[in-house]
């Protein structure tokens, strides 16, 4: 039985990625707008399944493809005015660098109309495309029929025998690619909370070693041992203390995820007014790490909760607690406020998280020092190396600051702000902390340095590595220690890199005219045929496997692959060297030649447009309809692994196109 249960699942499995997604469902009614006889109100709704979106009707251009609504003329009845459509979620994209609105669940869309006679027959359709966070499916065509009768009934249904190009109501769900999906979902979201608690973990300690915090360990803990009657309650009492420290900075991560919600912040942080904020109370900041002020809580604050931490008992160790953290405040403020943000953009749990991480670091040394004092004796004494840790935060703080100009100028497409001056900034900033590392540079509070430590200088010779480490990349190095920080490559002056004279790129197209409907895709000079038929000539011709790149213009993980995953250089020595690219755009929206217009045998829809075409290649041949959607074939078409979907994973997707070109080899 367990065997016969295993082979079913093998069986599902090997269909994981061949799949037909219809994530949205329409359905019409018509309303009689009461204070008028002859006017009435289209209503189209649709049902979006969890997870999906559906974008609305105004895209500025270049975007992804906005909901269409048209009508057919009749002189039965007259169209009134623009149809319109809820309010939906609106967000600034930094993949396409505009500002988008999307519908989540359900939406609906209205058109009023004038009935000229006393009935009318109303043909209309829309079209529309939705996305997930993993694919997108090329555009669809809903079509409508709305009757509204002469006795005043009114009736409307959608044309049972017209549908959407992308559904087949025979096929039964793909069981094993949502088992596979979800892991792979929960895995992730699992190892993305785990970096968030090591980021965070980090930061406390580097809060920890401020001179907000780290005094307040030997005179907190010796309070507590000498107070306490017995070396056994002094240890509980540092070990509430801990506790409360963590169960304060985990009540403001819950406070911020129940206020604002996962969402909103998640969409907060692609705003554009939220990241030129929030660059500006870095910079602040930053510049109060340096010495010029102190950034602090109103005193009033820690006098009410210093006198409440005089109770005694548990009720004051917790008002300790709280008033090391109003008083620590210039120090750990921002800190904790750039690590809410950082964690509020995943959503979820994560800002709960992030404060879990943080406030463990800080708690940790209080009740280990309260159990073994001894150890405090191996503390190092509070001095002038205190204030170096705090500016040199303050120099990654005004690093991690133009991270947040670089969103906004790339959501406004402005390109003040492009990948060389970026970098460039960075190579000054890091520049400049080695030089003050090295003791050539002294700020205000600053103690008088005679000579550097040990520790110090080899800080300062790794910060002087990394800024050399970012020279190359002013001449079109990738920096992939830093690849989520600066614009992507095309967002600059010079795609190729500054100074770079553009030549025909080496691998499958170097020293070479191109082959007939092939071009160069910049930056990495891929070469890639947009035709299924010329790249699979072009294969035989060359003796290569051929690897077809379902993709599209409006396709936010296509774009991701293209600029995270194919760049890799054993991904790109393969994608240049090892396979023919053929990438198909399934809202590629060029009319098709009147020779070349036909009906579909899977849908029974008439393909008109390019990207029909190749949408409607993708369904009948592979039984799939999401991108991005890779398969790898022979030059006479034939499949030689699995298809690969969405891949974000290097290791993975290196391991995909390694199985093809191995099968293709032997």
């Amino acid at each position: 039985m367990k065997n016969f249960i295993l082979f079913i699942f093998l069986l599902f499995s090997l269909q994981g990625f061949s799949q037909i997604y219809d994530p949205v469902e329409w359905s019409t009614s018509v309303e009689k707008v009461s204070d008028t006889e002859n006017e009435f109100l289209l209503i189209f709704s649709a049902e979006i399944e969890a997870g999906w979106h559906l974008y609305a009707q105004d895209v500025p251009e270049n975007g992804p493809i906005p909901t269409t609504f048209s009508y057919e003329k009749n002189d039965n009845y007259e169209i009134l005015g623009e149809t319109e459509e809820e309010e939906g979620v609106t967000v600034d994209d930094p993949v396409f660098g505009m500002r988008i609105k999307y519908f989540e669940d359900e939406a609906t869309f209205q058109q009023r109309i004038v009935l000229l006679e006393e009935s009318a027959t109303i043909n209309a359709s829309v079209e529309f495309m939705v996305c997930d966070d993993e694919r997108c499916l090329p555009p669809a065509i809903e079509e409508f029929t709305l009757t509204l009768p002469d006795n005043g009934g009114i009736n409307a249904s959608a044309d049972p025998s017209i549908f959407d190009d992308n559904v087949d109501t025979e096929k039964p769900a793909d069981i094993s690619n949502e088992v596979e999906t979800g892991i792979t979902s929960a895995k992730e979201d699992k190892k993305g909370l785990w970096n968030i608690f090591f980021i965070a973990f980090l930061s406390g300690f580097a809060a920890l070693l401020t001179p907000c915090v780290f005094p307040m360990i030997p005179m907190t803990v010796s309070y507590f041992t000498k107070q306490s009657k017995t070396r056994a309650k002094g240890i509980r009492n540092a070990i509430i203390y801990g506790i409360s420290i963590v169960v304060i900075y985990v009540l403001l991560g819950t406070a911020v995820t129940a206020i604002f919600g996962a969402d909103s912040l998640n969409a907060l942080a692609t705003n554009v007014w939220f990241n030129l904020v929030f660059f500006a109370i870095l910079v602040i900041f930053a510049v109060s790490f340096f010495g010029a002020f102190d950034i602090m809580l109103p005193n009033s604050w820690a006098n009410k909760v210093d006198s409440q931490a005089d109770r005694g008992g548990i009720i004051g160790i917790f008002f300790m607690a709280l008033a090391l953290a109003i008083v620590s405040f210039s120090c750990t403020g921002p800190i904790v406020g750039t690590l809410l943000v950082q964690a509020a953009s995943k959503g979820g749990i994560a800002p709960i998280v992030g404060m879990l991480g943080f406030s463990l670091a800080i708690a940790l040394p209080f009740a280990l020092f309260a159990a073994f004092p001894g150890w405090m004796n191996t503390l190092p004494k509070s001095g002038g190396w205190l204030n170096t840790v705090k500016v040199f935060l303050g120099f990654l703080e005004l690093a991690l600051a133009f991270k947040f100009l670089s969103q906004a100028d790339l959501v406004l497409q402005l390109h003040l702000l492009e990948r060389e001056v970026f970098i460039a900034i960075w190579i000054a900033i890091f520049g400049t902390l080695a030089f003050y590392l090295f003791g050539k540079i002294k700020l205000p509070h600053d103690s008088p340095l005679e000579s550097i430590s040990v520790g110090r200088m080899m800080m300062g010779l790794l910060v002087l590595t990394f800024t050399i480490y970012l020279i190359p990349g002013l001449w079109g190095a990738p920096l992939n220690l830093i690849s989520a920080f600066p614009p992507p490559m095309e967002y600059s002056e010079s795609p190729y890199g500054v100074g770079y004279t553009k030549n025909i790129a080496s691998g499958s197209a170097a020293n070479a005219e191109l082959p007939e409907g092939a071009h160069l895709m910049p930056p990495h000079d891929i070469l890639v045929f947009n035709d299924y038929e010329k790249g699979l000539s072009y294969a035989e011709e060359v003796d290569k496997p051929v690897m077809l790149d379902f993709t599209g213009w409006a396709c936010v993980n296509c774009r991701k692959m293209e600029q995270n995953v194919w760049p890799k250089q054993r991904i790109l020595d393969i994608l240049k060297n090892d396979i023919v690219l053929v990438s198909l755009y399934v809202d590629d929206k060029r009319d098709l030649s009147e020779e070349d217009i036909y009906t579909s045998e899977t849908t029974g829809r008439e393909i008109n447009t390019v990207g029909e075409k190749w949408s409607d290649f993708q369904i009948s041949r592979f039984e799939a309809n999401a991108q991005p959607f890779y398969v790898l074939l022979d030059p006479d078409g034939e499949k030689l692994n699995e298809p690969a979907a969405y891949t974000p994973d290097p290791d993975k997707y290196y391991e995909w196109l390694q199985e093809g070109i191995s099968a293709y080899k032997e």
